[in-house]
């Protein structure tokens, strides 16, 4: 019968060495993401952002938008917790606490309206709740049948208030071309740069939010 298991008191303690190391890793990571945590006070409604774990798309994104954000959500409080409703394989809801962890370095951001907003979120929440189990939307494409994250903070806050936070731009407007192949391999060849999208960061810079964590020094 063949054996994984360690043969030498050696191998033991490299093994034991390692698992600690490991250990530790994760407990520093969640550690670090939940400090942050307690420092940022959530809102009903605040818009946070983060950097993915490194992958083909997750790097298209962030250098196609000239950014360090590939991923975006709103947060909401429900059932006496803290949430964020995110597009991400399909549109669902997240513990925050758990959202944070996922986030490369435990970094993020949170943004909030400027605009003066009516005291009963639940508007939001109901625009929201209304894409809930759509499929993340690859393409980027108009239409809410598939839909990414930007699009639906952006969406939501439309349906809810009106807003539109950040700014649509076509593909061929953007930093695509170092990514040209991997648009090409997502599109089955095509290179649509007549596409419009809104990214992540474009919702930063909307002059109808403010970033309230950290705070600006």
């Amino acid at each position: 019968m063949i054996t994984l298991l360690p043969k030498s008191r050696g191998a033991w303690l490299r093994c034991g060495v390692i698992i600690l190391l490991l250990l530790g890793a994760c407990f520093y990571r969640n550690v670090f993401s939940l400090w942050k945590l307690s420092e940022y006070q959530p809102r009903d409604g605040d818009i946070v952002f983060q950097s993915l774990p490194h992958g083909g798309l997750v790097d298209a994104i962030e250098g196609i938008s000239n950014s360090r954000w590939s991923h975006c959500g709103v947060v909401v409080y429900e059932q006496r917790r803290w949430l964020v409703v995110e597009a991400i394989d399909e549109v669902r809801k997240t513990p925050l606490s758990l959202w944070l962890m996922r986030g490369r370095k435990g970094y993020f951001e949170a943004y909030r309206s400027v605009a003066p907003l009516p005291a009963n979120y639940e508007p939001l929440h109901a625009a929201l709740n209304h894409y809930l189990g759509r499929p993340y939307d690859y393409h980027y494409a108009p239409g809410d049948a598939e839909i990414y994250c930007s699009e639906l903070v952006y969406d939501a806050y439309r349906d809810a208030f009106g807003l539109k936070l950040g700014e649509w731009q076509a593909l061929s407007d953007l930093n695509w071309r170092p990514f040209e192949g991997f648009i090409r391999s997502m599109e089955q060849g095509a290179l649509p740069l007549e596409r419009q999208i809104v990214t992540p960061v474009s919702l930063t810079r909307s002059p109808l939010v403010r970033r309230v964590y950290p705070k600006k020094m």
